[in-house]
Parts: structure tokens; C-alpha cells; sequence
């Protein structure tokens, strides 16, 4: 007897008809085309988190739906965002992901570094693909970082303190930047960012910090420069410092800078100037005016020097202190550092007070270098040979707040 075969999927029926039998079907012809298999599928969200301030582990968590009969692979990789690899997070899951028999979920780590830093929000974006085994509905994940950081928290702008005019007789304003707004005016300064390295690390004090543009805030009517103690690119602290060269260069007149300072053993703030023609003739030979310098272990003096000398072999430097007196100290409210500055000749003085002044004999047979155009330099430094390195007992954060800066011709 013949025996009839038909495909599983086939529906059918025998009728006698007249003592034949007739087939009659309402199955699809076989086109061919393999039934699609029954894979798992790998599942998982996007995930929103808050930034911190120390480094923090995000845990993504994959799932796997559906049974697998073999291995589940899907490679990964890091393909967009805004967030940076390696300074904003590192993935410490390597691809691809493995899926054995019998395991339902899997996870993808992620270390996100932590900061003080003031940043928009910021995207990681990871892609998976060529999936075996294995289905996947999205192929995208995005982790979005939400900052926390405000730089200005806890900012304590001091109300009182010195002053000085907007005009002097015989004298006419030059140029003046009084910090209106709410950035620094690109037309006028410059950030200078890093560490010194690698021909001048330590910015050639054996200094701790990493500038940042971050650390700078402009805060009602105020420039705020913020150093933290913070690790950031192989440093652990960082703080910010901003040039006018290039931009605003300056040769005589009076200047008047009004400033809160920072204190804590290890903290380095300084009011400043450099010779224009320093990338020709480098430094000391270009001349340096420190308005200002502070270690923060004595809060109540300020420093004025001049450096100078035909090489950093033979670097020289004359200054003199100034000191306040009945317990006062330079962080709790403004003073004025102040020079005049003319031909042979530069006058120190803090809030309207002279205390030293710089000629043609300071520099004894070393030239005199400052009868031509400088620029300013205004920071925050944190360690190094003058003030010495921060210990336990130094407060973080700290801030230089300038009120104004004022060229008078």
C-alpha cells in the first residue's frame, strides 16, 4: 500500500467522492523561505544620574528574554555622547557580552568621575552590534550625566573693605574691567590651562595644581577664581589662571586692583605682570611685577616684588612685605593693591598706604626691565617653592574674588 506523506503545516481533508478519495487543502504552496527562529532577545533602559563630587559606579543592568539554546553574543562599543572617555568616565566591562546557557541577565559597568566642576549636562552613548544567538530591539544605550556642581556654593562675597575712586585729577581711565555679566570678556583675557608640562612642569614652581577654565566663575560684578582640592589629569588640585597678553598690554600709569584673597597653608594667589617680549627674550629677562602674592599661611601680609636678570641662571628679585594690623586679615573683606608706575620708577601700595618702591639702584647692575609694555596675570596657585604644599589643615575650597582692575594713564 502507498502510503501519503504531507508537510506538518498542511491542512487537509479526504472526501469519497464516487469511490475516489479527493484531496482538498488550503495550505500555501512552499515558497522556500526557512521559518524564522524563535532567538532571545537582550532588553535594557537608558539610565539619568546625578554627577558627584567623588567617583561613583554606575551598574547597567541587561537582560535576557526568552530561552537560549546556545551561547547569547552582543559586542559593544563607546560611539557618541558629549562626556569625555577617561577624564568624565571609564568602562570597566569589556566587550562583547556572553550570555551562557541558562543565564538571564547580564551587566555593563561604568566608573563616572566625580568633580567641583560647573559643566552642562553630558551624554555617553554605547552601541551594541553583531548580535549571535541573540536579538536586540535597541541597539543604543545612552547614559545622561546630570552635573550637581556649582562652584559658587557656600560663595561668601565680603561687603565692606577698601576702596578706591573711579578717577584721579591730572589722570584719565585707560581701560578697566569691572566683571559685569556673567563671563569673562574673551576680548581681553585668555585662559591658561594645564600643568606647566612637560618643558615647564609645576609652571616651574613645583606647583600642585591643574588649571582649568572650570575654576573661573563671574559672580555679580565679581571674578571668582576657585582652587579645590580635586584630582583631575594626574593632579590633585586644580584652579584657574587668566592673561591678558596678546590682548591688553599696558606700560605706565596707576593700576588699583580690588580683591578678597584666599588663606590656608598651601594657597598661592597672585595680582601680576609679565614683559610683553617674553616669548622673545624669556623669563627673567622680561621683566615680572607682582602686585600681589599672598601664602596663605599668613593671611595678614601681602608681597610686592620685581624679578628680573639676564637669564634664570642669573634670576634676581627685590620686594617687601605689608602687614595688617589688629588681627585683620586679607580674606574677610577688599583691599586695594595698588602701583604707580612711570619712567625708572614703580610705587607699591595697599589701600591708598605706600610701602615700597622699585628704581634703576634696585636692579643694581642687572638692566632694569620695566620702562616697556606688560601684561597682567591673575590665579590661583596651590603648593609649590614659596608657599609650600597644603597639609590637612587647609580648607578647600578656596576663592580669589577680584571686585575690579583699573589702569589709569
Amino acid at each position: 500500500m502507498k502510503i501519503f506523506s504531507f508537510r506538518h503545516s498542511m491542512l487537509f481533508s479526504l472526501i469519497l467522492v464516487g469511490g475516489i478519495f479527493v484531496f482538498n487543502s488550503c495550505a500555501e504552496d512552499d515558497n522556500g523561505i526557512a521559518d524564522p527562529l524563535d532567538l532571545p532577545k537582550i532588553t535594557f533602559s537608558d539610565l539619568s544620574i546625578d554627577e558627584d563630587d567623588v567617583d561613583q559606579t554606575v551598574v547597567v543592568d541587561l537582560k535576557l528574554e526568552g530561552s537560549a539554546n546556545a551561547n547569547a553574543v552582543a559586542n559593544f562599543l563607546v560611539s557618541g555622547g558629549s562626556a569625555e572617555a577617561g577624564i568624565d568616565y571609564e568602562v570597566k566591562t569589556a566587550s562583547p557580552l556572553v550570555f551562557t546557557e541558562g543565564e538571564s541577565s547580564k551587566t555593563l559597568t561604568i566608573l563616572i568621575k566625580g568633580d567641583e566642576v560647573v559643566e552642562t549636562k553630558e551624554t555617553i552613548e554605547i552601541t551594541f552590534y553583531n548580535p549571535k544567538n541573540v536579538t536586540l530591539p535597541v541597539s543604543k544605550l545612552t547614559i545622561t550625566i546630570k552635573d550637581d556642581d556649582d562652584n559658587t556654593a557656600g560663595l561668601v562675597i565680603p561687603k565692606n573693605g577698601y576702596t578706591t575712586p573711579k578717577e584721579y585729577a591730572g589722570m584719565t581711565l585707560e581701560w578697566a574691567d569691572e566683571f559685569d555679566g556673567s563671563t569673562l570678556n574673551p576680548n581681553w583675557w585668555t585662559f591658561e590651562t594645564g600643568d606647566g608640562c612637560p618643558n615647564n612642569c609645576g609652571w616651574g614652581n613645583n606647583e600642585l595644581q591643574y588649571y582649568r577654565e572650570d575654576n573661573t566663575s563671574v559672580v555679580d560684578g565679581h571674578l571668582v577664581i576657585t582652587a579645590k582640592k580635586q584630582a583631575f589629569a594626574n593632579r590633585d588640585y586644580t584652579s584657574s589662571r587668566i592673561v591678558t597678553k596678546g590682548k591688553r598690554i599696558f606700560k605706565y600709569g596707576r593700576i588699583d586692583i580690588r580683591a578678597a584673597l584666599p588663606k590656608g597653608k598651601g594657597l598661592w594667589p597672585a595680582l601680576w605682570m609679565l614683559g610683553t617680549n617674553i616669548d622673545a627674550v624669556g623669563w627673567p629677562s622680561c621683566g615680572e611685577i607682582d602686585i600681589m602674592e599672598l601664602t596663605g599661611d599668613l593671611p595678614n601680609r601681602v608681597v610686592g616684588t620685581v624679578h628680573y636678570g639676564s637669564s634664570v641662571a642669573n634670576h634676581q628679585y627685590k620686594g617687601e612685605s605689608y602687614y595688617l594690623s589688629n588681627g585683620k586679615n586679607f580674606q574677610d573683606e577688599f583691599h586695594v593693591f595698588s602701583i604707580k608706575w612711570q619712567a625708572d620708577k614703580i610705587e607699591y601700595l595697599v589701600d591708598d598706604v605706600p610701602y615700597y618702591t622699585v628704581t634703576p639702584a634696585t636692579t643694581g647692575n642687572a638692566v632694569y626691565p620695566f620702562n616697556k609694555t606688560f601684561f597682567f596675570i591673575f590665579n590661583v596657585a596651590v603648593g609649590g617653592n614659596f608657599p609650600g604644599n597644603p597639609d590637612g589643615g587647609t580648607p578647600f575650597p578656596q576663592r580669589m574674588i577680584v571686585d575690579y582692575v583699573r589702569v589709569f594713564k
